[in-house]
């Protein structure tokens, strides 16, 4: 897993509650076995109209947003059903933190397993985030992980906080295999005991 310490980029606003994950990446595109190839079908059924065209209504569609990696949204984000293709397809399509107000844990703990950043805020700070989005030409933000802050160009617009074990596991690129592999001496010693 990448490991993520610090992330600038444009922030998109998807200020909507109780996005679920079946609006994320819809059920008809789970078929992949591969992490990769979700970007293109995140937010499917609102990207596009029925007939495959661009929704030009909708956030993503919109230039002004075009490479964004941040992305604001409203609370409870990423309820629904439990599939880890959600933070797949976020990622695939580039972005590295969501910011929202609440999370549903199953996707809350996908996500950091996979290493994707979500920033809970609150949901003032997170309304906040998405109004200048929306309205500026190009809202930049940092998050910087280790200090647990949120900055515009003129200073810190919030604090957060992560739990100590899944900050060090996203500062360092660990996910449960690199976990693993921390053990890795051991786990050989122990093997080779069985085959004795």
């Amino acid at each position: 897993m990448e490991k993520f310490t610090s992330h600038t980029g444009l922030v998109a606003p998807l200020y909507r509650a109780n996005i679920d994950t079946d609006q994320i990446i819809p059920k008809q595109f789970l078929k992949r076995i591969e992490r990769t190839g979700y970007g293109e079908f995140l937010f499917y059924d609102w990207r596009f109209q029925s007939d495959g065209t661009p929704n030009e209504d909708f956030v993503l569609n919109n230039k002004k947003f075009s490479g964004a990696s941040i992305l604001v949204a409203g609370a409870n984000f990423g309820c629904g059903s439990s599939r880890e293709h959600a933070p797949w397809s976020l990622m695939d399509h580039g972005f590295r933190v969501i910011i929202a107000s609440s999370y549903s844990d199953i996707f809350y703990n996908n996500s950091l397993k996979n290493g994707l950043l979500p920033v809970t805020v609150d949901e003032a700070i997170a309304e906040d985030i998405a109004t200048k989005a929306d309205s500026d030409d190009g809202y930049w933000i940092t998050v910087d992980l280790a200090s647990g802050t949120i900055s515009e160009y003129h200073g810190d617009v919030a604090a957060f906080e992560i739990d100590e074990f899944r900050k060090h596991c996203l500062l360092n690129g660990l996910d449960d295999i690199g976990l693993t592999l921390l053990n890795e001496k051991a786990i050989s010693v122990y093997e080779s005991s069985l085959s004795r």
